[in-house]
């Protein structure tokens, strides 16, 4: 007999809870943003539609209840509430409401998700490999061997952090020359370049960076951070010429290699001059980093606004509970503005440093995003600096710009009205 009543209980408490929904906040009052991201996606991968409310309390999120998704909230120690169909449906009438900047993203799939990273990365070099394993989002990682031989189709979401796809080796030769880890990686990238018939890993780093580009233009997305985002329109843009001084490929640079860069080939970048010198750690005139003056305790970005009923890509990429965020810096720390192509949308800026931080466009059936510096909660990060505990930064609005991005390629847009 209790073995019955405990079965009708579980029946009906499992049927009462399948006419409600689990409501994550994203504003102030969560206390653990960047573990919900993690919950969405796992909530997408069990086949949920998950509605992304953009701008309504920080960007939150909507899911049919189910257990699992709960029990997901209560062990990540992310804030819900557990609504009602009429309450569900009160929000998305306010949200609809002409005069409210507000709209609702269907989130409809778990994006397969690649990380482009060499074999022996450690999860604390990279910033999205970091808060991807933080949030127990599963990932692959691939490089050279993987993108050459068409594995990209694999995946709808690729990221790039602090690789330098110019075959200059990050450009640590002034520093980090006589170091073993750089002459390891050197022979590395060197081994791979010349198992695929290349002379020089610019020219392997060139092809790599074509399949990229192909796979973007095929309906990828493609996010990139830190030198992942200006070294590889620099390679695209020197197709034709020969950028890398003798310390990198065996032969100087072409001395004219600047006139012949080729801006047409390129992805969000133009009118930028390349920095040959082997011993000045600077690529090209695309990064602020040298150039800023901006001290440490002034260092910050906006968030620009968007029209989410009318640009609901950008407002999706820019959801956060709020809209000044702390700068960080890396190899590439921000993009000079008057390098951006016009085409490409400025999502974050330093307006005073005259400087874009974060910026994305489409290309052909894809899109990219380019975000500047290297760890969102590492002002300056150095080689052999300890790995970020994202432990103490759970509610990281530079980490949420990332995890935003994660979960673009899962977006169902809606048709513009004509």
């Amino acid at each position: 007999m209790r073995f019955l009543l405990f079965m009708l209980v579980t029946v009906w408490t499992a049927y009462a809870y399948a006419q409600n929904y689990i409501f994550i906040p994203m504003d102030d009052e969560q206390t653990q943003h960047l573990q919900a991201y993690g919950v969405v996606y796992r909530s997408l991968a069990r086949g949920n539609i998950v509605e992304w409310l953009l701008n309504y309390r920080g960007g939150s999120f909507l899911m049919p209840y189910d257990e699992t998704a709960r029990l997901d909230c209560d062990l990540r120690g992310v804030n819900y509430e557990i609504i009602t169909e009429a309450q569900r449906q009160a929000i998305l009438d306010y949200i609809a409401r002409p005069d409210v900047n507000m709209d609702v993203m269907r989130l409809e799939k778990a994006p397969r998700i690649a990380v482009y990273a060499p074999p022996d990365i450690e999860p604390w070099d990279d910033a999205v490999l970091l808060v991807l394993e933080f949030t127990d989002i599963p990932y692959e990682k691939i490089y050279d061997d993987e993108v050459l031989a068409g594995e990209l189709a694999n995946y709808d979401w690729l990221h790039l952090h602090h690789e330098d796809f110019t075959g200059q080796f990050g450009k640590f030769y002034a520093a980090y020359a006589h170091t073993r880890w750089y002459q390891a990686r050197v022979e590395f990238l060197t081994n791979i370049a010349k198992k695929h018939g290349f002379s020089s890993v610019a020219e392997l780093k060139l092809a790599v960076a074509k399949k990229i580009k192909e796979f973007v233009a095929g309906g990828g997305y493609l996010f990139a951070m830190c030198s992942g985002t200006d070294t590889y329109d620099i390679a695209l843009a020197a197709e034709n010429t020969d950028i890398c001084e003798t310390p990198f490929d065996g032969d100087p640079a072409d001395p004219d290699c600047n006139e012949k860069l080729d801006f047409s080939k390129t992805l969000a970048f133009w009118n930028f001059r390349v920095i040959t010198n082997p011993y000045v750690y600077e690529f090209s005139d695309i990064d602020m980093t040298n150039k800023r003056k901006v001290p440490r305790e002034k260092d910050y970005f906006t968030l620009f606004e968007f029209s989410a009923k009318l640009d609901p890509i950008p407002t999706m990429l820019t959801q956060n509970h709020t809209h000044v965020i702390r700068g960080f810096m890396g190899q590439t720390t921000a993009f000079d503005k008057t390098k951006i192509k016009p085409y490409v949308t400025i999502l974050a800026e330093n307006r005073q440093a005259g400087e874009a931080r974060y910026i994305y466009a489409q290309y052909g059936k894809g899109f990219f995003a380019f975000y500047g510096g290297h760890d969102p909660e590492d002002y300056q990060h150095f080689v052999g600096d300890p790995p970020t505990d994202l432990k103490q930064y759970p509610t990281s609005p530079g980490y949420r710009l990332i995890l935003n991005n994660v979960l673009f390629p899962a977006a169902k847009p809606k048709k513009k009205k004509t």
